[in-house]
């Protein structure tokens, strides 16, 4: 297994290698740069300054390579250095005549000035947890509601099942959102209409808890919907597709019964498909949680990206595009490795 994974990990390297290269293509392509968004009172002159100091008329080639160099090897050796102490470079002085490990060189934003990175960490948390919540909630409602409609195969609970599913999967985020605003906010008053960010959790405090409950139920519901309405019909048709293999037929033959042929084997192996869709549907997710978060206004990654584009800030761009590519990566990854524990005819030698 431990080899497994390394060769995994190694794999990825050229392919995040490629991604990179790609997506920093099609962004060098695109119209607009800092001088974009100055005063049309500054001269040619200046702009141009601004263009060389940033390194935009560099080579496409060198500009990826630096670009590389800063995400790669600069913003996990800040990461190392701001959790361990430990310096790899030189120290300086701070304001407090501390010294302190000198900071590297970053990606700057161009809107923000600042390191694109810090503010990616800062809103990673929220949209993890939109995005894990509905993924983890999705998954635990598609496992039994598909396998007990392929189980009651053509029943009332079926064929209503078949149709919620159905309109969950082909109903757009952006219709659902607002419904459930409609419905949940406005006309009902349960729940807060827009997600507030700025909410301070306390553990102590069951208020402060039942808020941040309330401000997640829908964003994630939204997104539950639809993980649950395809997984769920995936899930239901590799159960069909079990439960007529010759191994359920033996177990049946020994007298087993029924649910512990269903439990034990079918869902076992039935389960195997829907964790490959799980891993290929996670760009699909990120997009969808981009639409929840712009309509739920969640300071997530989705929202910054957003933002990101409007303010034509390359730099932010690129930085959550890659951080989007590594995620996937890494799903992708922990599928593969979850296969073994589902299935234990699969081998990793």
């Amino acid at each position: 297994m431990a080899k497994f994974f390394l060769r995994r990990v190694l794999l990825a390297i050229p392919t995040l290698l490629v991604l990179s290269l790609i997506f920093f293509a099609i962004l060098d392509l695109a119209p607009g740069d800092p001088t974009s968004q100055l005063p049309l009172t500054i001269s040619a002159e200046i702009r141009e300054a601004i263009r060389e100091s940033l390194g935009l008329n560099e080579p496409f080639l060198v500009r990826w390579l630096s670009w590389l160099r800063l995400m790669v090897i600069n913003e996990p050796l800040h990461i190392f250095q701001e959790w361990t102490g430990i310096c790899f470079g030189d120290e300086v002085l701070n304001s407090d005549d501390v010294l302190v490990c000198a900071e590297p060189d970053r990606i700057i934003s161009w809107s923000s000035r600042s390191p694109a990175m810090n503010t990616v960490y800062e809103r990673m948390p929220q949209t993890l947890w939109v995005l894990g919540l509905a993924l983890v909630f999705g998954f635990m409602l598609a496992v039994p509601i598909g396998t007990l409609q392929a189980v009651k195969q053509y029943s009332w609970f079926d064929n209503i099942g078949s149709v919620v599913t159905m309109l969950g999967f082909s109903v757009p985020v952006y219709v659902i959102g607002p419904l459930f605003i409609w419905i949940f906010s406005v006309k009902l008053g349960w729940l807060p209409t827009f997600y507030k960010t700025t909410h301070d959790v306390k553990l102590t405090e069951w208020s402060t808890i039942w808020f941040q409950i309330k401000q997640l139920l829908m964003p994630v519901g939204v997104l539950t919907l639809f993980n649950a309405a395809s997984f769920g019909r995936f899930m239901r048709g590799s159960v069909l597709e079990n439960l007529n293999e010759a191994y359920v037929r033996t177990a049946r033959s020994k007298g087993l019964k029924e649910r512990l042929v269903v439990n034990r084997h079918v869902v076992r192996n039935s389960v195997i498909p829907v964790v490959t869709l799980l891993a290929l549907a996670i760009p699909q997710i990120f997009g969808g949680a981009i639409i929840t978060e712009n309509i739920f206004r969640i300071n997530g990654l989705g929202q910054l990206l957003f933002v990101s584009i409007g303010q034509s800030d390359i730099p932010m761009v690129q930085s959550l595009i890659f951080v989007f590519a590594v995620l996937v990566v890494f799903f992708n990854i922990v599928a593969d490795v979850m296969y073994g524990f589902l299935d234990p005819r699969i081998r990793y030698d």
